[in-house]
């Protein structure tokens, strides 16, 4: 079998860094400097595929003997977006809305290699539990979700908010479906089991 090319992530997230990790193949780190805005009409789940695929097509281009891994999350509840809050006066008016709804992490994938591109999003619903404004503040306060999509740090104490998860790949939630990766990888020859 030929050595697969060399592999790089498109992300400068720690926590798709740790993720794509616990495949044990050597990668790169290069995050993708792109325009994360999303169009008004933009579909969440339209959005989600194209800022993937910009991610990938932008490192892709500077290295085109590499095998790029690009994605994005986005959280929807209903059509709407809810990026990153950045402060934590928005963090707590974001998790006050979801309060027993159910909210849709939309987790797409790209992986290119050279003009070969193919992508996948993987759909998580996530169900809050009933939360009141004591709750949403010890928890914005003890882990400072403000640079999490949906203001939820799913790898941490976000799990606490949480009623149930209905997902195909767990490891969408936290920001890269390994399913979804490893399933990519392999056909382009990655030594995966």
């Amino acid at each position: 079998m030929p050595t697969p090319s060399p592999l790089i992530l498109a992300s400068g997230s720690p926590y798709r860094r740790a993720l794509l990790e616990r495949l044990g193949l050597p990668f790169e780190v290069m995050a993708a400097e792109i325009d994360e805005a999303v169009a008004d009409a933009e579909a969440p789940e339209v959005a989600a595929v194209r800022l993937a695929q910009d991610k990938a097509a932008a490192v892709a281009a500077a290295h085109p003997q590499a095998t790029v891994i690009g994605s994005d999350q986005l959280v929807a509840l209903g059509t709407e977006i809810l990026g990153k809050p950045g402060t934590a006066e928005r963090a707590r008016a974001q998790l006050a809305r979801y309060a027993g709804r159910e909210v849709r992490f939309l987790t797409a994938v790209s992986v290119r290699q050279g003009e070969v591109e193919a992508h996948e999003l993987q759909t998580v619903r996530a169900r809050f539990r009933a939360l009141d404004d004591e709750a949403i503040e010890r928890y914005v306060e003890a882990d400072r979700p403000l640079d999490c999509a949906g203001a939820i740090r799913s790898e941490g104490l976000g799990a606490a908010l949480l009623e149930s998860v209905d997902s195909s790949d767990p490891a969408a939630l936290i920001g890269l479906p390994l399913i979804t990766v490893t399933r990519l990888l392999r056909r382009l020859g990655y030594p995966l089991p």
